[in-house]
């Protein structure tokens, strides 16, 4: 992963669908930030390849969704938001659900945000271009101290 952050943000996108996936790999091309999307499909795999990447550098942002195969997005942002060697790193939920009790529980965690996914193409590439204007562009995101 990038040292320097001045150059390239790194995105773990944790993601079980294709369309998605590839939807944000598609509007990240176009992005005024260079980024280095990193994708894994479900939950375990998540928490594996931040605790691998721990040594080595860990994405500026993860943007996660919440429903997911072997382990859900409220566990994987429970475990991320109780460890201290990775807590500071933005979290935005990004899924299908409306529900108040996931919106709730989702900010009683400590996600940075919760974006409920757009059902049609051209307003969920709007939605990966606002994440980038602001979370890439305007917010100034934790430096990890490498």
């Amino acid at each position: 992963m990038s040292k320097n952050r001045k150059n390239v943000v790194d995105i773990l996108l944790v993601e079980d669908n294709p369309g998605d996936v590839r939807l944000a790999r598609e509007a990240l091309l176009d992005a005024r930030v260079l980024t280095n999307l990193h994708v894994v499909n479900d939950g375990e795999q998540a928490i594996t390849f931040l605790k691998d990447e721990a040594g080595n550098g860990l994405p500026d942002i993860i943007i996660l969704d919440l429903n997911l195969p072997r382990k859900d997005g409220r566990e994987v942002l429970a475990e991320i938001k109780t460890d201290p060697k990775l807590r500071h790193i933005p979290i935005l939920i990004l899924t299908t659900s409306r529900a108040e009790q996931d919106i709730r529980s989702a900010y009683d965690l400590h996600a940075n945000c919760f974006i409920t996914k757009a059902v049609d193409w051209e307003r969920s590439c709007e939605i990966v271009k606002l994440i980038e204007n602001f979370w890439l562009r305007t917010a100034t995101l934790p430096s990890h101290g490498s």
